[in-house]
């Protein structure tokens, strides 16, 4: 993994850094919403995994192997390029390393390029007046903690390319839901839990049907539901065929 940078040198401070410190704080008169949580253990216990016959899972498994060896060896000098480039346009590694919520709950280390300000996740609290997802997701389409850097490698979607190394390794698909982080999953009702029922992957529908362009949760929602209760195969390989032409023409990225 690509280490830690040097200290930040402030005069390169980006401006959507330096906007993200002035972003408002909630009144003191006017206290955050509270939120409903409840403990990870809680909700994977309202989780109906999918059963699927064993030859349908093998092959599955077989397909995420090969795309993952194979995407791994041809985009390596492609990593190589991206790593280098991450770290000298902002302070920090070249990953962004997350814990994420897979099959079942369970968690796991999540990789990809890093395209936010280091501190990224400590600044959210001060943005959550500023969501534009409804529901226990977080988005926002000019977001002050994304870099000029992050904001290309987020349009190609190459920030996500570390992720192969999640399939090999058997934590995520080649195609599913996307990998929730534990504190979404913690706000999910049953019916959103059921997202968890079948491994998370790196392409899906959601992908393919509007991605960050969908500004409902519960579009969202279906979409991976229906993924769930239908999957085969053949809809793996028209997801993976239409994800290319998805990326190609940049739809639906921040």
């Amino acid at each position: 993994m690509i280490g830690a940078g040097s200290a930040r040198d402030p005069g390169i401070e980006t401006q959507q850094f330096a906007a993200a410190r002035r972003v408002r704080r909630w009144p003191d008169s006017t206290p955050p919403p509270t939120i409903f949580r409840r403990p990870i253990e809680l909700v994977a216990a309202d989780i109906e995994v999918q059963s699927r016959a064993h030859s349908a899972r093998a092959f599955k498994r077989a397909l995420d192997i090969i795309g993952s060896i194979v995407g791994l060896v041809l985009l390596a000098p492609l990593f190589v390029v991206v790593a280098a480039a991450v770290k000298l346009t902002s302070r920090g590694p070249a990953l962004f390393v997350q814990a994420r919520c897979g099959l079942g709950g369970r968690l796991f280390k999540f990789y990809k390029f890093r395209t936010m300000v280091l501190d990224a996740d400590e600044m959210r609290a001060e943005l959550e007046h500023l969501n534009e997802m409804r529901g226990p997701v977080f988005k926002m389409k000019r977001d002050p903690r994304v870099t000029r850097l992050g904001a290309i490698l987020r349009k190609l979607s190459i920030d996500e390319l570390p992720q192969l190394w999640n399939v090999l390794k058997g934590d995520m698909s080649l195609v599913g839901p996307r990998p929730p982080t534990p504190d979404e999953v913690e706000r999910y009702t049953a019916r959103q839990a059921q997202r968890l029922s079948v491994i998370p992957g790196i392409t899906g529908l959601w992908q393919v049907s509007g991605r960050s362009s969908l500004p409902d949760f519960d579009m969202w929602l279906e979409l991976d539901l229906k993924y769930a209760r239908s999957w085969t195969l053949w809809l793996d390989f028209r997801i993976l065929a239409k994800t290319v032409v998805v990326v190609l023409l940049a739809r639906g990225a921040q």
